[in-house]
C-alpha cells in the first residue's frame, strides 16, 4: 500500500466525522450530552423529537464512537465517549459564529427576544463572587449541575424556581446561567426573578466557558 492509499484510507476516516456532524439535530444532541449524560426519553423531551427519532440519531453517533452508554433499570442512558468531543463542539459553534454572519445575527435575535436583558460578563462575576457580592444560581436540570457546574452555584432549576422565589434575597443580586448563549432557560429565569422585585442578571456563558477563564486566569 503506498502513501496516496494511505492517505486516502487516513482522510476516509477523517470525514466519517464530518458525515455525522452533517445532522442538525445531532449536533443538538451533542450539544445537551456535553451538559451530562441523558437518558433518551430526556433528550427526546429537550429537543422535541420522538424517541425513536432520537434513538436514531444515537445510533448513527454511537457508529461514529460520538456516544457511549449504559443501561440503568429501564433506561438508556447516553454520554459523550470523551471530553475533546465536548471540547469540539465548543469550537464549531466558535467557526460558525466566525465565519458566518447569519450566526450571529440569530444569536442576536434569539438574545434581544427576552427584553435586550442586562448581561454579566464572566470578569466581573468572578470579582463580584469573591467579595460574596452576588447569589450564582444554575438554573438547569439538577443532573446537570451534579455533572459540572461553576463553584459557589446554587442548583436551582427553572422548573422550581417559581416555588422557590420566597426563598432568595431581595436584598442580593441574582446571577442566573444555564448552557451558554444558545441556552434560554437563563433568559427565562431572569424574566421571572424580574418580575417579583429580585435585581436579577443573565449570565450568557457556560460552565465550559467559566472553566476556560479560570484556566487563563491562572
Amino acid at each position: 500500500m503506498d502513501e496516496r492509499d494511505l492517505k486516502d484510507l487516513l482522510y476516509q476516516e477523517f470525514a466519517r466525522i464530518g458525515k455525522c456532524l452533517s445532522s442538525p439535530k445531532r449536533l443538538e444532541v451533542l450539544d445537551l450530552l456535553s451538559q451530562g449524560p441523558k437518558s433518551v426519553e430526556a433528550l427526546s423531551k429537550a429537543t422535541t423529537m420522538s424517541v425513536a427519532n432520537v434513538s436514531q440519531h444515537l445510533q448513527t453517533l454511537n457508529n461514529a464512537r460520538m456516544v457511549k452508554f449504559r443501561k440503568e433499570g429501564n433506561y438508556v442512558i447516553y454520554e459523550l465517549a470523551d471530553d475533546v468531543i465536548s471540547d469540539f463542539i465548543h469550537s464549531l459553534h466558535t467557526l460558525s459564529e466566525k465565519q458566518f454572519a447569519q450566526v450571529q445575527q440569530i444569536k442576536q435575535t434569539f438574545l434581544n427576544a427576552n427584553m435586550g436583558m442586562d448581561g454579566i460578563s464572566l470578569a466581573d462575576l468572578n470579582d463580584r463572587m469573591e467579595k460574596g457580592e452576588v447569589l450564582l444560581l444554575d438554573v438547569r436540570p439538577k443532573e446537570e449541575y451534579e455533572n459540572a457546574h461553576i463553584p459557589g452555584a446554587v442548583s436551582m432549576p427553572f422548573e422550581e424556581l417559581r416555588e422557590k422565589l420566597s426563598s432568595l434575597p431581595t436584598d442580593t443580586d441574582v446571577v442566573a446561567y444555564c448552557r451558554g448563549p444558545y441556552c434560554l432557560l437563563s433568559a427565562e429565569a431572569v424574566e421571572l426573578l424580574r418580575s417579583n422585585g429580585i435585581n436579577a442578571f443573565r449570565l450568557e456563558n457556560s460552565v465550559q466557558d467559566w472553566n476556560e477563564f479560570q484556566d487563563h486566569l491562572h
